[in-house]
């Protein structure tokens, strides 16, 4: 019995060297990329972290690394620590982060004046070049950026532009909802209904298009649209705009639309 549970043990005291063997290649002496596609899968844990900090120590270069280390920071609202590393990877390559930063700024620190300038200096850095960062229309994005700044004008010229350069039937419906809250914010009722109408030929299962288009009808006295439009949006609102990790500048809730329509019957 002694016998064996020697055996064992130096059976154990192996596997264990192997493994710590095997852990110590891969964080520091594996093919680069190989090691970066390990870590950006297991984002966020300690491994991915351990990894990327060998990688940017032994590339001080490499702006992906300190791109891909930020995320699960500023994903879980760490964004002194988030933004410390993605500003590291935009210094190193400001074509392949900027917008990144720039949308950040946008939707998660509503920071309008300095993403408008991250997304502006990306477009001078890619002239002739029609950028999306992080998926998305570089106009539509300063399109909120000037929403959020209150400059309605202005953000109008920026969704229109959206519209001009991906068509009509396939820009982001969210375009016409922003230019019918532009519209409305100017007093241009009519223009903002057309944006909403807009909107809701894209999707009849629009809620911030109908909610929109409730709140102008009532400053027009046209109650049974206002009733119309509530009921729809009341009734569609599992298809508003939403992310788990922000909340958007034209994101509505059951609640707005339920005070609204009470105060509705109340006048």
């Amino acid at each position: 019995m002694k016998i064996f549970f020697s055996i064992l043990k130096v059976i154990l005291i192996l596997l264990f060297l192997s493994y710590t063997s095997y852990i110590v290649f891969t964080l520091f002496f594996s093919n680069k990329e190989k090691r970066f596609e390990i870590a950006e899968h297991q984002q966020g844990v300690m491994l991915s972290q351990t990894m990327f900090k060998v990688l940017t120590f032994q590339y001080p270069a490499y702006s992906d690394a300190y791109f891909e280390q930020s995320v699960p920071f500023n994903k879980r609202g760490d964004f002194a620590t988030g933004f410390d590393l993605l500003n590291k990877a935009v210094a190193l390559d400001p074509t392949g982060h900027l917008g990144y930063r720039g949308y950040m700024k946008l939707r998660f620190l509503r920071d309008y004046k300095n993403a408008l300038i991250d997304l502006n200096t990306l477009d001078s850095l890619t002239p002739n070049f029609s950028d999306a960062p992080w998926g998305e229309d570089i106009d539509f994005l300063r399109g909120e950026c000037y929403v959020g700044m209150k400059e309605y004008q202005k953000a109008i010229g920026c969704f229109n532009r959206n519209i001009k350069e991906n068509k009509e039937d396939w820009v982001d419906l969210n375009t016409f909802v922003y230019l019918g809250i532009c519209e409305h914010e100017l007093g241009n009722y009519k223009r903002a209904i057309v944006a909403y109408k807009r909107a809701l030929k894209q999707s009849m299962y629009t809620p911030e298009a109908h909610f929109g288009l409730a709140k102008i009808y009532l400053k027009l006295d046209d109650l049974v649209k206002v009733n119309e439009h509530l009921l729809k949006a009341e009734k569609w609102i599992d298809y508003k705009r939403e992310d788990r990790y922000k909340e958007f500048q034209n994101e509505i809730y059951l609640w707005e639309i339920t005070e609204f329509k009470n105060n509705v019957i109340v006048q």
